[in-house]
């Protein structure tokens, strides 16, 4: 399935050949990419970036990134910043939850979760896709709740609120304009408080399987449901693989998935199931 506005991918299962991974580079000039990834401008971010995506995780052999347009969602989330190779996925409160030696984990992802549990799955998902319009100067984001109320930015910030309401939640008036990237972060924390899995699933738009790029996710809606993201595409003649990614139960760092034969890359094979570690085979359907 794809993204709002984007698009979101159905899913692949995956074991897919081993490959390399380089040598991480020196750190990355984090003004300059902050620029890309507003997020890394964060005082006393963690994890901290050292390199990206693309640095770390070259194509398995014979295979070669798909192009991807300029400006695009599936080029941004290619040089997203990872963390450094040693560094485990920690829950929201700081707890170790997997160890960066876990076979299941091929890297972190240099995003910050909020000390609440509410950046899970779908959230990971929606997190990556409005940092990606914040940092192109758009501000028309808008996500939907579990309840079926649109979430847009917009309105947040003209200083509304969201706020219980029997069993809804409406806007509310509550305080002045902002418009800096620390409001969106706490916008952002909003909208996860009140959208899951069933929400982005009824937002998204079903992707053939020939057509999935970076940005599309796989997605079982349900309480609880799951997603995954395609973080990048490689293909060879007909043969396509994808790194993958998620955020998990409880609120967690971003990671990059390494399938069961040692990955990174899982094959996307519309004839199989997409097998992920943590989840039940996404199918395709």
């Amino acid at each position: 399935m794809a993204p709002p506005a984007a698009s979101v991918a159905a899913p692949p299962v995956a074991l897919s050949s081993p490959v390399a991974s380089p040598s991480a580079p020196a750190a990355p000039d984090v003004a300059a990419s902050s620029a890309a990834y507003p997020w890394l401008a964060t005082p006393g971010l963690e994890p901290k970036p050292t390199d990206t995506m693309r640095q770390r995780f070259a194509p398995p052999a014979g295979f070669a990134r798909v192009p991807v347009a300029p400006n695009s969602f599936a080029g941004w989330l290619r040089d997203l910043p990872l963390a450094a190779p040693e560094t485990p996925v920690r829950a929201y409160d700081g707890r170790v939850l997997h160890a960066a030696t876990d076979s299941r984990i091929a890297g972190v992802v240099a995003l910050d979760v909020s000390p609440a549990d509410l950046q899970q799955c779908a959230d990971s998902v929606m997190r990556l896709h409005a940092e990606w319009l914040w940092s192109k100067g758009e501000r028309n984001m808008s996500y939907r709740a579990a309840a079926g109320l649109a979430l847009p930015w917009s309105r947040w910030s003209r200083g509304e609120r969201i706020v219980p309401s029997g069993a809804n939640i409406q806007w509310v008036p509550a305080g002045k304009p902002v418009s800096d990237h620390a409001a969106f972060r706490k916008y952002l924390d909003a909208v996860f408080a009140w959208a899951n899995t069933v929400s982005l699933e009824k937002q998204a738009k079903p992707v053939e399987p020939d057509q999935i790029r970076a940005g599309d996710f796989f997605i079982l809606p349900g309480n609880p449901g799951h997603a995954v993201l395609v973080l990048d595409v490689a293909e060879k003649g007909d043969k396509r693989v994808a790194l993958l990614g998620q955020s998990f139960m409880p609120a967690q760092n971003t990671q990059v998935l390494r399938p069961a034969d040692g990955g990174p890359w899982f094959r996307l094979d519309p004839s199989k199931a997409v097998d992920t570690p943590f989840w039940k085979p996404f199918p395709w359907a």
